[in-house]
């Protein structure tokens, strides 16, 4: 498929840094380019020289734009004795060779697009046997559709094929190290044990000199003890998953050509059963294992959902409503939109879910992003929280996306944009939004729309795996007029309605349309009894694992605190500031006497006496 005027070519590759290697002396570099250029033209066969990162030419050997390499090589290039490649990519191009126009008439520019996910696949297909003869391991074609297609959407940074290549090639080495390593459980438990033993011996070695520790020793004996049956299980586990492994892998090679592939098939069920849905050695590299490649390197979960993860995605919004008491209703359509995502039937080009969480201060919105982030997202370390009353001015816009070229503060990032770019997989709790500056607010339209936007350098930054949560206190008195009578509250539906024009005075149209607009209601006094409840068992958890000390409360007192704390403009704050006020005050000078006074506090109960006194029982 050559053309007959290449057939007879020699394809030859520049090596710029080795050509520039040891001339120190002056005319030494141009000698050897000399030399290099009439060999070309003496060669009987055409010559068609392949120059890598060709902007290096400019400015190799001398100063830009006199005796360099690149000025060398136009008299040849015009003449066409030295036919070229080059390859650069567009920035180093109109950065070193488009400043010059008698070195850019040399060339034609031909643009390289990234190639489609289906011409991606083919090209690593192609690069299949050089991995598995590199690494030693089966690669399924499973991984190979799977690395083009995951890394495509959750690496945007980097370029197809190369991406999906360094996917494939991690996932290979991983593989490979499962046949040979101990486990990363076994590892943990062999360090535990270790360091558990050290310490013991340490123990001992105060004992002999009269420092006593008996209980700390005991306590280290039985976690020696469980350490030992834990490391034992878990070795036999991944000796025999080993075993099955080495079986089947023997089977594929003996059975290659069998035409009966039942005992290959019996092998692999085997494995599989044994297996279940935490693998630690891997027979091949499957679409598991790039998938787990992926969550490692962005922390987002890209494979397919276990028993465990799904039951926790179906339950949602029970768990979010552990934490966030009164509002179900909310939790149920932020659930759902959680589920449709996980479940793989979401829009990929927008972001998981855009959510605008409306209603009065103190009823649950921030702590609905506190939760999701800890139900879903791995921890409320990865909640990304921005105060919008900060955004005010329209110039506060570089603040998120990053300062323009020119501007002070080029290159150090936006707020926003790093914090995304740095956790992809995250909750981004937008607070008090109606207090930003309407430019603010058109920087999110592409966010929603799109699924990313473009930071102060131009660099995007991807948005599609991140939860949008905005919070608003507009129309917050008008909820609490249509929530004061529960026979006459309207649903969510009619609540929604009713807000929506006090939301357009602060909010564009546009802007609104691509929210989901979520109604938070008023506390009920059953709900301020809950989280009343939530916040006291806190305390007694806190004072268990500190002190050691049991801590109970009566329902008295729940109803105490509930009845001095009505509903009204800081919401749950005022159940959380009085606990702080009334309770935690008495019970740290309860306890700071007790050590004052040497005395050991076994149980501390708290109250309310006939006169709606907070009461405190101790108990040494």
């Amino acid at each position: 498929e050559v053309p007959p005027a290449l057939r007879e070519v020699r394809l030859l590759a520049l090596d710029v840094g080795a050509l520039l290697a040891g001339a120190s002396m002056k005319g030494e570099f141009e000698s050897r380019l000399k030399g290099l250029l009439e060999e070309a033209g003496r060669s009987p066969q055409p010559v068609i020289l392949f120059v890598d990162e060709v902007h290096t030419l400019v400015g190799a050997g001398g100063a830009s734009g006199t005796g360099d390499a690149a000025n060398l090589l136009k008299p040849a290039l015009a003449r066409g004795t030295l036919r070229t490649i080059g390859a650069t990519t567009w920035s180093e191009y109109k950065r070193h060779i488009e400043k010059d126009p008698a070195l850019t008439r040399r060339f034609q520019v031909l643009q390289i697009a990234e190639p489609e996910e289906i011409p991606a696949m083919e090209m690593v297909r192609g690069l299949v046997d050089t991995l598995e003869k590199h690494h030693n391991v089966l690669i399924l074609d499973e991984a190979v559709r799977a690395a083009v297609q995951l890394s495509h959407r959750y690496i945007p940074a980097r370029q197809l094929p190369d991406k999906a290549i360094s996917l494939l090639d991690t996932a290979a080495a991983r593989v490979a190290l499962t046949l040979h390593t101990p486990p990363a459980s076994v590892q943990f438990l062999r360090q535990q044990l270790k360091a558990a033993e050290m310490e013991r011996s340490l123990l001992q070695k105060q004992e002999k000199m009269g420092i006593q520790s008996d209980e700390r020793r005991d306590a280290l004996t039985a976690r020696i003890f469980s350490l030992n049956n834990e490391l034992t299980a878990s070795e036999s586990r991944w000796q025999r998953e080993l075993e099955l492994v080495h079986t089947l892998q023997e089977l594929r090679v003996a059975e290659s050509d069998a035409d009966d592939k039942t005992t290959l098939q019996q092998a692999e069920t085997a494995l599989r059963e044994w297996q279940g849905d935490a693998p630690v050695v891997f027979p091949e590299v499957s679409a598991a294992v790039v998938a787990a490649i992926v969550a490692d390197w962005t922390g987002i979960p890209a494979g397919r959902m276990v028993k465990d993860e799904a039951s926790q995605v179906l339950e949602l919004p029970a768990r979010l409503a552990q934490r966030v008491t009164g509002q179900d209703g909310a939790l149920a359509q932020i659930g759902e939109r959680i589920q449709t995502a996980r479940a793989g039937l979401g829009d990929p080009r927008k972001p998981v879910g855009v959510f605008m969480l409306a209603g009065p201060s103190g009823v649950g919105k921030t702590e609905t992003a506190l939760a999701l982030a800890e139900a879903i997202y791995g921890g409320e370390q990865n909640l990304i929280t921005i105060n919008m009353s900060e955004f005010q001015e329209a110039h506060t816009v570089s603040t998120l996306k990053g300062a323009p070229p020119g501007y002070v503060g080029y290159g150090e990032g936006g707020v926003l944009t790093e914090a995304v770019r740095r956790h992809p997989w995250s909750v981004v709790l937008l607070d008090e939004i109606e207090k930003a500056h309407h430019d603010v607010h058109e920087l999110f339209y592409q966010v929603f729309d799109k699924g990313g936007m473009e930071d102060g350098e131009g660099t995007h930054v991807d948005f599609k795996n991140t939860t949008l949560l905005l919070t608003t206190n507009v129309g917050s008195d008008l909820i609490s007029q249509m929530c004061e009578d529960p026979a006459l509250m309207p649903d969510a539906t009619g609540l929604k309605e009713a807000l929506m024009p006090e939301l357009r005075k602060h909010f564009p149209a546009a802007f609104l349309g691509r929210v989901t607009v979520i109604p938070y209601l008023p506390l009920d006094e059953t709900s301020r009894g809950v989280i009343a409840r939530l916040h006291l068992d806190r305390l007694v958890a806190r004072m268990g694992e500190q002190h050691g000390v049991t801590l109970t409360y009566s329902e008295e007192l729940v109803a105490h605190i509930v009845a001095c704390c009505p509903m009204h403009e800081t919401g749950a704050r005022l159940l959380i500031g009085y606990i702080e006020q009334h309770i935690l005050p008495r019970l740290s000078r309860y306890w700071l006497q007790a050590m004052t006074e040497k005395a050991a506090i076994r149980q501390i109960d708290i109250g309310v006496n006939g006169d709606e006194q907070i009461v405190f029982e101790i108990v040494c």
